[in-house]
């Protein structure tokens, strides 16, 4: 199964939508809170005897790969692409397409997430065999989420035509995308079928990919095509810096996604998948005690507590709660949110504050 198939994990980012844990220096793929194991890490785990190290590549920042490469010690340094600057999923996909396709010319690259949570490994993998059969016969396969609540917070996939050839039942073209909804239009979603999350992650062979790079992004293209002689090595060089810099940041979904004919969608129900977009998301996929408490990390005693997230990153601290329901609470050595259940999505303004008014140390 292994033959000509990679993963590439976008890793990247500089998320802080879990702060006070994620920071910009230590986003939330790298935050070992599942028992001292990180979103980062659980990604390859989940690889692990499916695809061989030396054909799993991780895309990432220059100040991200020290601690990458030390949660995945069984990754070799080579198979790091490292962005100098951040700009967009287009080019990152775009790089890693260029890089392992000078390697293998028959390549098939599943791009996947270093944040996301999936519980069901097995469904997971079978997943992305299914789809490698699709992507072989030239489509640009999206993993497509079925629907568990009325999300706001996640881009839809509407499935249009099954795709006959295959075996597939659960195969389609996509007949558009929609952006993430408001609640009204969510709840028309929930109820219609053939509506999927975009899970962000697809499956395409790399010379598809990069000829739809030539259609709908001609500039990016030709920069990859410059770059290609130092595609896997010191990505820090000045020439490679300033052709990198160059390049408009965009979204793999505006540059290729929604404009390529090759789109299809794989619908799947059962990985128990979560993008852990906010705390609030933990209430889904941790294990709750007898008072529907979630403890994470810390030590924490809590009186008349019922349904409440409780993290403490400071082994030096006590966090004892009395007569709290439906809080979020989390604490490190410098910073302590507390907020209700339902409010954590708006971490992101609070952060934005911070930013704002000379708070940035705490970011």
């Amino acid at each position: 199964m292994s033959d000509h198939f990679y993963a590439v994990i976008m890793a990247g980012g500089g998320g802080t939508r879990l702060w006070p844990v994620s920071r910009q220096k230590k986003p939330k793929q790298l935050i070992q809170i599942f028992k001292n194991r990180s979103p980062f890490q659980i990604a390859i785990d989940r690889l692990d005897g499916f695809i061989p190290a030396k054909q799993i590549y991780v895309v990432t920042v220059a100040d991200q790969v020290k601690l990458l490469h030390q949660q995945a010690p069984k990754l070799k340094k080579q198979n790091f692409l490292i962005e100098p600057q951040p700009r967009g999923t287009a080019a990152v996909v775009a790089m890693a397409a260029a890089a392992i396709h000078q390697q293998d010319p028959d390549a098939v690259l599943a791009i996947l997430t270093a944040d996301h949570i999936i519980k069901n490994t097995p469904s997971f993998r079978e997943s992305l065999q299914s789809a490698r059969a699709i992507a072989n016969s030239g489509f640009i396969v999206l993993l497509g989420i079925h629907p568990t609540y009325p999300a706001t917070g996640y881009g839809y996939i509407e499935s249009g035509a099954r795709i006959e050839e295959f075996d597939q039942k659960n195969a389609f073209h996509v007949k558009r995308f929609t952006e993430k909804p408001d609640s009204k239009r969510a709840e028309e979603f929930f109820h219609t079928p053939g509506m999927n999350w975009n899970s962000g992650m697809f499956i395409s062979r790399a010379d598809v990919l990069l000829e739809e790079y030539r259609k709908f992004m001609p500039e990016l293209s030709a920069t990859m095509e410059n770059l290609a002689p130092d595609l896997g090595k010191d990505h820090l060089m000045q020439e490679f810096v300033q052709q990198w810099t160059s390049i408009v940041p965009q979204t793999i979904d505006y540059g290729i996604i929604e404009k390529t004919s090759l789109a299809a969608v794989l619908q799947v129900e059962d990985l128990g998948w979560n993008d852990i977009g906010s705390w609030d998301s933990f209430f889904e996929i941790a294990s709750a005690d007898a008072n529907g408490n979630i403890i994470l990390e810390g030590t924490h005693i809590g009186l008349d507590t019922r349904n409440s997230l409780v993290v403490s990153t400071d082994p030096n601290r006590l966090v004892v709660t009395l007569g709290v329901k439906d809080m979020i609470i989390i604490q490190t050595q410098d910073a302590l949110l507390i907020c209700p259940r339902g409010e954590s999505q708006r971490v992101k303004d609070l952060v934005n504050y911070l930013k704002e008014n000379d708070y940035t140390f705490y970011v």
